[in-house]
């Protein structure tokens, strides 16, 4: 039994029926099974224009979901996994939670640092010995 909402953080849920779900044949092996059903589930969401996503939240997404979001705001998830049209729906769903939760995770700026005096040293000592190797190696002229 599919849910009624999908939960991404304790104050925003999604309505199934806010989602839309496609089907097609499966691609890859499986026989006839691939030949006759529709086992693969693509999930549509309207990222762009849903009137429960605040303004807020729908521009970090639109921002960190740019790949998986075509020109008119509609995220797309597929799942064929399984050859069950009903499992493929359910990790099309968790998919698409995870896709959501994960870019509305605030990333750490990273600060700039500088090699320490030991790391520094401990490179140029790798790259002397690296050099007198590539000098035992060449041949000379007067052997």
């Amino acid at each position: 039994m599919l849910a009624t909402h999908i939960v991404i953080t304790h104050s925003w849920k999604i309505p199934i029926a806010e989602l839309q779900f496609k089907t097609s044949r499966s691609g890859g092996p499986g026989g006839q099974n691939v030949n006759k059903l529709e086992t693969r589930v693509e999930v549509l969401f309207d990222l762009a224009h849903s009137p429960i996503i605040p303004d807020h939240i729908r521009q970090r997404l639109l921002n960190g979901l740019t790949s998986q979001i075509d020109s008119s705001g509609i995220l797309h998830v597929v799942a064929q996994d399984t050859r069950s049209q009903w499992k493929n729906k359910q990790l099309a769903i968790e998919r698409l939670a995870d896709l959501l939760k994960s870019a509305l995770i605030v990333r750490k700026k990273r600060i700039a640092t500088k090699p320490t005096h030991t790391a520094r040293e401990v490179r140029l000592r790798t790259k002397k010995a690296h050099s007198k190797t590539k000098q035992m190696r060449k041949v000379s002229i007067e052997d």
